[in-house]
């Protein structure tokens, strides 16, 4: 029998080739993680370990899936039966059979980011809170936050008294009973209470960990601390745990990712065998000096020292663009240069940044030149007002307690039920059935349904009837057929058709494609029932739909970018207060995150490497002046040529005449506050809005009111005696 680890090069070969211990894999950019953990797992296997006993964890279901066809072509065999998926997708799965243990039912749901932000808006109304004042998108961020942590609503609420967080720990226990009343969890939930099941209940954690055996983490490094003590708990037995990851590649603190947790393996596991891969089989050496001398400026990281075999390269270029629109013009002109002259694809080429918002003028311009281009991280598929509609139809057929679904699909299609009698229904099917209960049980109360109007009492009885035939039907064919039946009744296809705007027929193909979706998971899934695609679904991110293959260029942010890599890569913006972003007075732990950030922008490249950066910007609304980002001086410059604008720079001045002021609307705040000495120009932080510039101020004393642009949501008219806002610069 061939060894299969002839394959791999001699670190890499230590490290795939120990059975026992913990082991920790130091893995730089580009030097085969996942060739070592699939080599890995298929030397277990060979060796003996049962498949069952292993679990491999990563981030992504690209990466899952990705691992489980490499180990299937080294070990030359069509199925490998091992336990591997995301954090999210293998907790939920071990859930699903235990949920009766903790107080759920086996068919919860999992709610999304919109469904939380939902419950969060409802809790909100319910307790006169301002959604002006304080958005739920934040306070969704602090509850995440607090969850990420491992802090309890009574925890989070004893340590919380101003701001934003004073009003998050009045919400976060509200919002866990409703979800819990509705037999649902949100994403945090997942990690959660898989340790709350394992710390309640030690013989099911015993069989865990009997099951469970091998246990390898790919891209430790963005493990939080309730990833890690879930990890920890299930490796405490047998201790044949296998992490993988690069501390350079820690970019996710703001999701909760611990950095600590990767730095500190060797002192939770004191026996741990440590294995280095600094070979890079994927960039130039040029890319990989420019990267290596970049990220030594790091102070808190683990040593090592990349290198590569591969051919010098080209230089990496810097552009110094005159603004934006410059900037986007020459990646333009250079992926059409390269194009020409190298026979490069679209595909072969990735434009990075650090937001969102700067996409904009890169699209304009590849309109412009008609080229094709795809955005990751825009609106997902899944999340798309039509498609989640429907979803919330059959997650109702799955799950009678979800209310959120209840509530967005009980008028969706219009079947005259409006928010009056809605809001009439709900406070008598509280009244009726004493506090928190699952809307749909309540149209089984006829006391209930007959103190509404006639016509809203039938539109009522009409959906419940729906629900219960098609959630009935479930059981006598396949969803595949179930769910065609649904979509056909409720005729919302034949509603977009009739509509026949350019937008209703976009949203009827959007339709045509989730039942697509529908058949393709029937077909290709082993044992397919409707709660696993609804979970497949709630559990998908923008990498994993990614498109490879697909000829067109690709843009996206760079925290979106890891465990890529691509040809050509384009990474704009390089500036102070984009990269890194812009901070008061940044902790040298964020300037250190930002730094890794530029870092795995770099390393996605293969053969070329485009920076730029522009004299003048536009942000919140106004252009200005920018500096180059310091990372620039921090890269080894001989390996970078440098390019100027031939623009003459003239700085662009915008005079008050020009500007127009809207006091059509200001948004009043609830609490009084003290002459701030705002200022036109000054940076500001909002409770609710976050970071903004003042732009105008009108008006003086009590009636002074201030126009900010917001970086998140733009513009906002306050009225400054009672806005929650301080300055910051």
């Amino acid at each position: 029998m061939k060894n299969i680890l002839s394959d791999l090069n001699e670190v890499q070969r230590s490290a795939a080739s120990v059975i026992d211990g913990p082991i920790l894999i130091i893995a730089g950019a580009g030097s085969g993680k996942t060739r070592v953990l699939s080599y890995r797992i298929a030397n277990l296997i060979q060796s003996g370990v049962s498949p069952d006993s292993i679990l491999s964890l990563t981030f992504t279901n690209k990466a899952s899936e990705e691992m489980k066809e490499r180990i299937k072509k080294v070990l030359n065999v069509k199925n490998v039966p091992i336990w591997a998926g995301t954090f999210h997708s293998i907790f939920a799965k071990i859930l699903r059979r235990e949920a009766e243990q903790i107080g759920y039912k086996k068919n919860f749901t999992i709610y999304d980011t919109d469904d939380a932000k939902s419950v969060v808006k409802k809790i909100m109304n319910e307790k006169n809170i301002s959604t002006q004042q304080f958005s739920s998108d934040s306070i969704c961020r602090r509850i995440s936050y607090a969850k990420n942590q491992m802090i309890s609503p009574s925890e989070f609420e004893e340590k919380s008294k101003f701001g934003i967080d004073a009003v998050a720990a009045k919400i976060y226990p509200e919002y866990q009973n409703y979800l819990l009343n509705c037999n649902s969890m949100d994403f945090d939930d997942l990690l959660l209470n898989l340790i709350k099941l394992f710390s309640k209940n030690k013989n099911i954690l015993d069989n865990y960990q009997e099951r469970f055996k091998y246990i390898l983490v790919d891209e430790y490094q963005d493990t939080n601390r309730a990833q890690y003590e879930a990890i920890n708990m299930l490796a405490a037995k047998y201790k044949n745990i296998c992490v993988v990851g690069d501390d350079a590649q820690s970019i996710y603190a703001f999701r909760g990712a611990d950095i600590r947790n990767i730095l500190d393996f060797e002192r939770d596991y004191p026996k741990a065998k440590t294995f280095r891969l600094e070979q890079n089989y994927r960039s130039t050496k040029s890319i990989l000096a420019i990267a290596d001398s970049l990220i030594k400026y790091n102070r808190n990281q683990i040593k090592k020292n990349l290198w590569t075999d591969n051919p010098k390269g080209e230089v990496v270029s810097i552009y110094n663009s005159f603004d934006e629109r410059d900037e986007a013009k020459y990646v333009v002109k250079n992926i059409l240069s390269q194009m020409n002259s190298n026979n490069y694809m679209l595909n072969d080429f990735v434009v990075l940044y650090r937001t969102n918002a700067q996409s904009r003028v890169l699209e304009d311009e590849l309109r412009r030149n008609a080229i094709a281009y795809k955005i990751i991280g825009g609106v997902v598929f899944y999340q798309r007002k039509e498609i989640k509609d429907l979803l919330a139809y059959f997650r109702l057929l799955v799950n009678p307690d979800d209310n959120i679904s209840f509530l967005r699909v009980i008028n969706f299609p219009t079947r005259g039920i409006g928010t009056v009698s809605l809001n009439k229904f709900i406070q008598l099917a509280k009244e009726q059935m004493w506090g928190e209960i699952s809307f749909l049980s309540a149209l089984n109360d006829i006391q209930i349904l007959n103190q509404l109007p006639e016509k809203v009492k039938a539109s009522f009885i009409s959906f419940k009837i729906i629900v219960e035939k098609y959630k009935n039907l479930l059981s006598q064919m396949s969803f595949n057929e179930v769910v065609r039946l649904l979509v056909d009744e409720i005729g919302i296809l034949k509603l977009l058709k009739d509509e026949a705007t350019p937008e209703s027929i976009a949203r009827w193909q959007n339709i045509l494609e989730l039942l697509n979706a529908v058949t393709e998971f029937c077909e290709t899934k082993p044992e397919p029932t409707l709660e696993k695609f609804l979970e497949e679904v709630a559990l998908i991110s923008a990498v994993d739909k990614l498109d490879e293959k697909k000829n067109s260029v690709t843009l996206m942010t760079l925290h979106a970018t890891k465990g890529l890599e691509f040809k050509n890569v384009f990474v704009v913006g390089l500036e102070e207060g984009l990269l890194p972003m812009s901070q008061t007075m940044p902790s040298p732990e964020e300037v250190e995150e930002e730094r890794r950030l530029f870092y795995v922008g770099i390393t996605r490249a293969m053969e070329k490497l485009f920076l730029t950066h522009a004299k003048q910007r536009m942000r919140m609304g106004e252009t200005s002046f920018a500096n180059p980002s310091r990372f620039l001086d921090e890269i080894d410059k001989k390996y970078i040529v440098e390019e100027k604008s031939k623009h003459d720079f003239v700085p662009k001045r915008i005079f008050k005449s020009e500007r127009k002021i809207k006091e059509t609307h200001f948004d009043y705040e609830s609490e009084s506050q003290e002459d701030k000495n705002f200022r036109v120009g000054a940076i500001v932080e909002h409770d609710a809005f976050g970071r903004g510039k003042v732009t105008h101020l009108v008006g003086r004393g009590e009636n002074a009111k201030a126009v900010v642009w917001f970086e998140e949501i733009g513009q906002k008219n306050l009225m400054l005696k009672y806005a929650p806002m301080r300055i910051v610069e």
